[in-house]
């Protein structure tokens, strides 16, 4: 079984307009096909660094001089580029979100399609677990994360309804959860829900939105001049960030602008909206969701 089948390839390492003699970094390292793209457009004197905070993924690792594999969260992609002596790179690429490998292993409990106890943790050496949220969090933490993450409009009945469950024995497995939730899961929209409250629970267990924002906020700073970033979200929360740091320099509000009506901010957005074509979310159906965004440092 492959690791994790890349999500948009050839655009994605295309949108970094690699030079042969840069720096590049890829902070979603996972099964490394990305990496092992960017590197065969790599000449001797050139350098990739790659982050991935999933200990499984070291097994992945790639052996070329080149290359250099640091296992963090890449929400602290500047503090361990500079403990490599790297201050400014050429181009940055993330493919964000789950990969088949943490999909498909049933005891990660990434997955709806599986029997497994509750953890959702990308880093394994992680405190916070599924089990915690689902567990430990007062009924208005919980409602929020369902709001907020899974965009549900059940939220606080869900909630309610998991605070009042686990008075009495704790909800360890996904299929314990899923009979808790029962009256929220309609037969024909069953996996759709679920798919919203598991994405919702994981967000929150590994903090991937402050990540985000954390990673975006650093990559003006670390890009050169026309350094690229090569961005694929999988859903609504991550793109709308991702497209609002391009355009803005901020996620939220607008930036100050001059008595002209101009604002300055550090990226310009290189082509539109890339998504994969029919051919490829036919032979891969995890990229059908996908969405690549490129930005340039000005």
């Amino acid at each position: 079984m492959e690791y994790h089948n890349p999500v948009l390839l050839k655009e994605t390492v295309d949108g970094l307009n690699i030079n042969p003699d840069g720096t590049y970094v890829d902070v979603t390292f996972g099964g490394g096909g990305h990496s092992k793209e960017i590197l065969k457009r790599l000449g001797d004197k050139g350098k990739l660094f790659a982050f991935d905070q999933d200990l499984d993924a070291l097994k992945n690792t790639i052996d070329d001089s080149r290359f250099t594999l640091i296992n963090e969260n890449f929400r602290y992609i500047k503090r361990f580029l500079r403990f490599y002596g790297v201050k400014k790179v050429d181009g940055v690429l993330a493919d964000f979100g789950v990969s088949s490998h943490q999909f498909d292993v049933a005891e990660r409990g990434f997955s709806t399609r599986f029997e497994a106890n509750l953890d959702m943790r990308m880093n394994q050496e992680s405190a916070l677990s599924a089990f915690q949220v689902v567990n430990k969090y007062e009924e208005e933490q919980l409602k929020q994360v369902f709001l907020q993450y899974g965009e549900l409009r059940a939220a606080p009945a869900m909630a309610k309804l998991i605070v009042e469950h686990r008075e009495s024995q704790p909800i360890i497995t996904s299929e314990e959860l899923k009979t808790v939730l029962k009256k929220f899961l309609p037969p024909r929209h069953e996996n759709k829900v679920l798919a919203q409250i598991y994405q919702a629970i994981r967000i929150e267990v590994n903090q991937e939105i402050e990540a985000l924002k954390e990673f975006l906020e650093q990559t003006p700073e670390i890009l050169n001049e026309r350094g690229r970033l090569s961005l694929i979200s999988y859903h609504s929360l991550e793109d709308r960030l991702v497209k609002r740091f391009i355009r803005n320099g901020m996620f939220e509000g607008e930036p100050e602008r001059d008595v002209y009506g101009n604002f300055e901010v550090p990226l310009k957005k290189v082509k539109g909206l890339i998504v994969p074509s029919k051919e490829e979310i036919k032979n891969n159906s995890r990229a059908r969701s996908a969405k690549l965004r490129i930005a340039e440092k000005i």
